[in-house]
């Protein structure tokens, strides 16, 4: 009897001491007189200690279908459910909760799931997310289009990239601007004792970043501009030699080399989603490489506050970490994911960077040749600041760098959904608080030896009603007679150029600072304004695109174009594709097209111009920690396609040979650490299924499909592709292909 109770009082301890476990399905997607909708269901076990069940999830209206059962909103994207079931005995608990919408895409399910136990106490759970590919149901909307690629689909794509073209050693990303062939060949030692025969020979050019490479006679001859164009030399005759030990046979040749667009930028988000210094310095790391010499570096948003500002800590105490919390007082509510722990580094969504580290940062990045524009957003997407600074207020009385007023019962509703995240550009507040922004952050520059070329504002997607009921507001823009809420978004833009021009530090910004205002604006602004970055390619005042209202109204453009450059859009629309698909998708062949004259068409008496392109990676949906695995497949090959366009503004490469020097690239480049693999097609023909690879570079060597025809997920167990086989009583086909360890998403066909 004794042995027998002990047992059940450990099992019962075991039990209770058992980390919860959460599964997270969609039961599938359905419509009613309501609208669209789909039940996502979270099967909670281990619940006796739980209070309350929190989770992710970008912004949705939610009701819990089970009586008792509850979901409350904390701040927009963020929710707890309660259940009377919670805190039981009970084996499981399932929770189903009706979402509005249809949930098409893997990146729109919850995460960041957690538990609150003993009133305030938070705990990570064994968070699973099951397939959403299991049933159309489960992406699609019966009676609506099915936006998933199909295998016949993928197949005729895949045939359109077949090309006899080779690929040459001097076919490189981006491509070379001239390669006359001299005739024989050039032999070198590529082994480590080896000392190659390179001589250098500094030269002017208009063109600050030219140089020019002769091979001859065994030897390679380097002349260039400036020490970044140097650098690229170097790189590309690094390109030549890392394949591997021997002897290395290159075409006499001379290689003339330079960028059409003077501006090259990528811009990466750590707001969201936070990055490490070391993550990011090897980032930059390969946007040299491939010669993009901006990192436009989004370091501030709604969600977060991510570098120190000396004076203001609330602004990393506060704004740098989010968890669970019903006030925000001491710290942000989570956003996107983590555990509910505002002080747990090991996910991204806590941290900021240190003075000192960032200092170091730009040193590195001005030793590689990337200049670094910080963002700093203003006056919307500051959600994050405004907390910080109430905070500080709150705690010290201090109101000098206040944002808000007391009093303002303004109610509008930000593009992230929040409701909260207006800077107010009535009160003296706003101004200092910029300020000592920028100030301290010109110090940091100027300490690390590195060019401050500008300060991005942002400037964007100030909601309508901001300011609606702000006394202070309202009483602005009729004394001042500045015609509404634009007019005063107007005057925060031109005092805070105002600000920057004193320091000498140009202003940079979203597309809303330079369109749809007027010429004396314009006139004004535009000469304190170093670049726009014009992500919309559609018309905002009745002519033309964005971008060329923009340039025409006298600002220097940089083509940021959603469809072509946001490269935090999905590849295409698979369910397990990662990526937002707001503007559309986006792959490498979007970005190859993305050409200049097209996208911002210039005349002659046009005022401004196209200094360069932008591509976007936007972090809300990149939430690994460990290192740029994400990021990089985001980057790789999207990235290729921008680099080529930024450097070369005419077409070069066709479609299917760049997919060519992209696969070798890939695959060979001792660069890069992780990149995204296209899917396999599938078609079924006179009986036979047929296969084919996006990729032939080294005839189809570097890629394997794996295939099953029971309808389950393909691994590398299942069987290999060669040849076609017979369909058989095979009514569903899926298919992965696999470059090295790394695999493409599933590719579907049903056999009707």
């Amino acid at each position: 009897m004794r042995t027998l109770l002990f047992a059940t009082l450990a099992l019962i301890a075991n039990t209770l001491s058992a980390k919860t476990s959460v599964t997270w399905e969609n039961l599938g997607n359905s419509q009613d007189d309501a609208g669209a909708y789909y039940v996502q269901r979270f099967t909670v076990k281990n619940a006796a200690e739980v209070e309350r069940l929190c989770f992710n999830q970008f912004a949705r209206q939610m009701r819990a279908i089970s009586p008792g059962d509850t979901i409350v909103e904390i701040v927009p994207g963020y929710y707890y459910v309660e259940s009377p079931r919670f805190g039981t005995d009970a084996d499981s608990v399932v929770i189903d909760i009706r979402t509005k919408g249809t949930l098409m895409s893997w990146n729109y399910a919850p995460d960041g799931v957690h538990i609150v136990k003993d009133g305030d106490v938070t705990e990570g759970v064994d968070y699973t997310r099951k397939s959403i590919i299991d049933r159309p149901e489960q992406w699609s909307l019966p009676g609506v289009k099915d936006h998933m690629p199909y295998g016949n689909e993928i197949y005729s794509f895949n045939e359109s990239l077949a090309t006899a073209e080779t690929v040459g050693v001097y076919d490189i990303i981006p491509s070379f601007k001239s390669v006359t062939f001299s005739g024989g060949n050039s032999i070198f030692q590529s082994d480590a004792d080896s000392q190659l025969n390179i001589s250098y020979n500094k030269i002017n050019h208009d063109n600050t970043e030219f140089y020019r490479i002769t091979v001859k006679n065994n030897a390679i001859k380097v002349e260039y501009a400036s020490d970044r164009a140097k650098m690229y030399a170097d790189n590309a005759i690094y390109g030549w030699f890392n394949f591997g030990n021997g002897e290395i046979t290159l075409p006499n040749a001379v290689i003339e080399d330079y960028p059409d667009l003077q501006y090259r930028a990528i811009m990466i988000d750590v707001a969201r989603n936070f990055r490490t210094i070391s993550d990011m310095a090897d980032l930059v790391k390969l946007l040299a490489y491939y010669k993009i010499n901006t990192l436009h570096f989004h370091i501030v948003d709604d969600e977060a506050w991510r570098i120190e500002i000396p004076g203001l800590p609330e602004l990393t105490s506060v704004g740098s970490r989010r968890g669970y919390t019903l006030t925000e007082d001491d710290y942000l509510a989570q956003i996107f994911t983590g555990d509910g722990n505002p002080d747990n580094r090991n996910n991204s969504s806590n941290g900021y960077y240190t003075r000192d580290e960032f200092i170091a940062f730009l040193k590195a990045c001005h030793e590689m040749g990337v200049n670094v524009i910080p963002e700093i957003e203003s006056p919307g997407h500051a959600r994050a600041a405004i907390k910080s600074m109430e905070a500080r207020y709150r705690n010290t009385g201090d109101d000098t760098y206040r944002l808000i007023e007391d009093g303002d019962t303004s109610r509008y509703t930000s593009a992230q959904s929040f409701h909260d995240n207006v800077m107010n550009p009535a009160l003296p507040g706003p101004y200092r608080f910029m300020e000592k922004v920028i100030s301290e952050i010109a110090l940091m520059y100027q300490e690390a030896g590195a060019t401050l070329v500008g300060i991005h504002i942002g400037g964007d997607e100030v909601p309508k009603g901001a300011w609606n009921g702000s006394p202070s507001a309202q009483a602005m823009i009729t004394a001042e007679n500045l015609g509404g809420e634009k007019g005063l978004h107007a005057k925060f833009v031109r005092q805070i150029a105002k600000i920057l021009s004193e320091r000498n530090i140009p202003m940079y910004g979203w597309q809303e600072i330079a369109v749809g205002h007027t010429n004396e604006y314009n006139e004004a602004t535009a000469p304190l304004v170093g670049g726009v970055n014009c992500w919309s390619t559609l018309a905002a005042h009745g002519h033309g695109g964005v971008t060329r209202e923009a340039v025409e109204a006298g600002y220097p453009v940089i083509l940021s174009n959603v469809n072509h450059f946001y490269l935090d859009m999905t590849y295409n629309y698979h369910p397990d594709e990662k990526g937002l698909n707001w503007g559309g998708t986006v792959d490498e062949f979007n970005s190859l097209t993305g050409y200049a004259d097209e996208l911002c068409p210039v005349t002659p008496t046009t005022k401004g111009r196209v200094i360069g392109i932008s591509g976007q990676v936007f972090a809300e949906t990149m939430r690994d920690h460990e290192n740029n695995w994400q990021l990089q497949t985001y980057l790789f090959p999207k990235m290729f396609g921008l680099a080529e366009r930024a450097w070369n503004i005419s077409p070069t490469y066709t479609p299917a040979k760049f997919n060519k020097v992209v696969e070798r690239e890939l695959t060979d480049s001792p660069t890069i650490g992780s990149f995204h693999v296209r899917q396999p097609g599938i078609i079924v023909e006179d009986g036979m299924i047929k296969m084919n690879s996006p990729y032939t570079y080294g005839n189809g060597t570097n890629n394997r499909i794996f295939y099953t025809t029971d309808g389950s997920e393909p691994t590398t167990s299942s069987a290999e592709y060669t040849t076609p086989v017979a369909v058989g009583d095979a009514t569903e086909i899926r298919a992965k292909l696999y470059m090295g360890n790394t695999a493409s998403v599933t590719t579907i066909l049903y056999v009707k």
